[in-house]
């Protein structure tokens, strides 16, 4: 187990109980790092009843990566060095999965990618001031960025741009010690999946093609996200790792 005692960790993206950004939330704080949660407006109602039941949390507060007003309000409020910065944010108008995406308009897919890909860079705008003795950054992505997923359409575009920022910026921030890197998650039934058609099916498909035969839990996804925050990860930046029960490396799956 990681010691991410006397460290903070920045988390943004938690949007329910059943966010991977909580779970990682919850298991840093259990290693023993303080947390501070950066949440959008329409998750209010929600995270001021959730976000007390952390332990070690130091403060949280809405921010929309979209609006540099609120960029620059809440990292305002940040007073002592951040060792760890956690994005795990997504959307798209729901109306790009009901499209071809040769149809997707230039507006949806502009936001798509600025929420979902560029906000990475935007945090790290503000977040890297913060971050004396460098660090580590981790950000959420899907193999849907790397190949085609059946009804992921545009996002796995903004996945694909993501992943790209994620080297982009592991080479620019390493000079200052800040490590960036992205966990591919296998599929889980969060509140973001809820927009994707089938998603049952895309369950159950995974669990009996991934070698291990098994879903992926947020608190899997969690443990692995500790492991990069610590001394153990170290000497890993740029990377893409999968945590996906080795689904991302069958091609053909066993037939009968």
């Amino acid at each position: 187990m990681s010691d991410l005692k006397g460290k903070t960790a920045l988390v943004f993206g938690v949007a329910s109980d059943t966010s991977i950004a909580w779970a990682i939330a919850q298991e840093l704080a259990a290693q023993g790092a303080g947390i501070i949660l950066a949440y959008q407006f329409r998750y209010h109602s929600r995270i001021k009843d959730l976000a007390p039941k952390l332990p070690n949390l130091k403060f949280f507060e809405r921010c929309d990566v979209a609006k540099e007003d609120e960029m620059k309000a809440f990292f305002a409020k940040i007073d002592r060095p951040i060792d760890i910065v956690v994005h795990s944010i997504v959307f798209a108008p729901a109306t790009t999965f009901e499209k071809p995406l040769t149809e997707v308009t230039p507006e949806d897919f502009a936001t798509a990618v600025t929420v979902s890909s560029y906000s990475l860079a935007k945090i790290m705008q503000y977040a890297a001031p913060h971050m004396p003795k460098g660090g580590s950054v981790i950000t959420l992505t899907y193999l849907g960025g790397q190949r085609v997923c059946a009804n992921y359409k545009v996002m796995g575009v903004a996945k694909a741009a993501l992943e790209a920022y994620v080297r982009e910026l592991a080479f620019e921030l390493g000079p200052k010690n800040i490590r960036v890197n992205a966990i591919s998650a296998g599929p889980i039934k969060t509140l973001a999946a809820g927009g994707i058609k089938d998603f049952d099916y895309i369950l159950d498909y995974h669990k009996s093609v991934a070698p291990l035969r098994d879903n992926i839990t947020t608190a899997d996804v969690a443990q692995a996200a500790a492991f990069l925050a610590g001394d153990g990860a170290k000497r890993i930046t740029g990377q893409t790792i999968f945590v996906d029960a080795g689904y991302s490396i069958v091609g053909v799956p066993q037939l009968g």
